[in-house]
């Protein structure tokens, strides 16, 4: 498992407080019978339930001193 990011217990416990159920830890897809793990270097994707809401949250840290850059990274 990669490391995570430094904001990812943080958004977590806040998902979990506004009644979040944590389903997946990273979250695992497989698309197309091609199995991925979303997990890029410090960055992770968690999944997460409410009622019949399902969601997926990717977690960044805009940390260089460029936000721009990081921005740009991060979108990929």
């Amino acid at each position: 498992m990669a490391a995570k990011d430094r904001f990812h217990t943080i958004v977590r416990i806040a998902l979990e407080k506004e009644q979040w159920k944590i389903t997946d830890d990273p979250l695992r897809l497989d698309v197309g019978g091609t199995k991925f793990e979303i997990d890029l270097g410090a960055e992770q994707l968690l999944g997460a339930e409410r009622g019949k809401e399902k969601i997926a949250v990717e977690i960044k840290s805009f940390l260089s001193d460029s936000p721009l850059t990081d921005y740009h990274a991060a979108l990929g």
